[in-house]
């Protein structure tokens, strides 16, 4: 690895190869574009002007218990209260994984973490993400922040447990014994994300008669991860063929393990939101959910499932992709 990225040579995870350079020109592509693209280039779009308190802050249709009796006989002003409460978990959700997840992974391969993940394009394609995503993070925090000013101070997030997917991740970092596996779990953790946001940001981007400040914000998000999933499928690719074998080994129990938490439907998080709202049933009526096999969010994993069939390692993740979504069209870039 060169040495110029090594932040620590006498710790040095994964021993001293030198490798080249990343020359790849999805990663070089989308370098060269990104002031044309990136949201955080573009003009303020103004998110906070489209709020209209007459709408529902998130599509009814995608949780799991829209069609149950005991949310379908809640006053308007619960239901409503319940949808605020799901959009409050969207955006902490993405605060928290863009903040301990994402860009410290970024900042892994900047910092020359891994082998044969340098190189002039792959860092500036990084640097630019990590801006968006840090721009992301403040678009979801006034979201929230304009939705508790006109919905009511008591739709914080801190009241909500912390993401799923986040605490897995961490509970998986606590366990590993080697710098080497905490590296590569948080790559693993973050390329899950990268390819798969975007599917879950579609379902809130297209639908309709929902709050356009959150469709917007949606859209708009959706639009940046794209190239990110793009980068971090690439990252992937480059990286896997110089691990040991035990790491890539490693590398692929961690992407199912990923896989895992990210498609699990939250139940801890629907359970504190019927606390909060005061859904009389609404426990019982997550069980039914649960017995009914409502546990993994709508989300297309085309992305992820492309980039390793790419490698030629399906076979090798333990991941049962007929309990979620591969439609085969990708979500991200190529």
């Amino acid at each position: 690895m060169d040495e110029r990225f090594i932040s620590n040579p006498d710790e040095d995870a994964f021993g001293t190869e030198v490798f080249g350079a990343v020359d790849n020109p999805v990663i070089h592509r989308l370098a060269a574009n990104w002031k044309r693209r990136a949201t955080v280039k573009r003009d303020d779009p103004g998110l906070l002007e489209m709020f209209d308190p007459a709408l529902p802050d998130y599509p009814e249709d995608i949780v799991p218990f829209a069609d149950h009796p005991t949310y379908r006989a809640l006053a308007p002003a619960q239901a409503g209260a319940v949808l605020t409460w799901a959009m409050i978990a969207l955006n902490r959700n993405t605060e928290y994984s863009e903040t301990h997840v994402v860009n410290p992974a970024f900042g892994l391969v900047l910092r020359g973490e891994f082998p044969g993940l340098w190189g002039e394009a792959l860092e500036i394609s990084l640097m630019q993400a990590m801006v968006d995503e840090q721009y992301h993070i403040l678009m979801h925090r006034m979201a929230s922040d304009m939705t508790r000013a006109r919905r009511g101070d008591h739709f914080r997030g801190r009241e909500l447990p912390l993401p799923y997917v986040s605490v897995t991740h961490h509970q998986l970092s606590d366990a590993a014994t080697e710098r080497w596996q905490r590296s590569l779990l948080t790559l693993a953790f973050a390329t899950t994300t990268e390819l798969s946001i975007g599917a879950y940001l579609e379902l809130v981007a297209n639908a309709e008669g929902v709050q356009p400040m959150n469709v917007a914000l949606s859209r708009l998000h959706r639009h940046d991860e794209v190239c990110h999933g793009s980068i971090s499928g690439e990252v992937l690719k480059v990286l896997y063929p110089q691990l040991t074998g035990e790491q890539q080994r490693f590398l692929l129990d961690s992407l199912c393990r990923a896989l895992e938490a990210y498609s699990a439907n939250d139940y801890r998080a629907w359970d504190a939101i019927m606390r909060l709202v005061g859904v009389a049933g609404g426990a019982e009526m997550l069980k039914d959910c649960k017995a009914a096999g409502r546990t993994a969010l709508l989300r297309d994993y085309s992305g992820l499932h492309r980039v390793l069939q790419e490698l030629d390692v399906l076979d090798r993740i333990a991941f049962d992709w007929s309990s979620v979504k591969v439609s085969g069209q990708l979500p991200y870039v190529l």
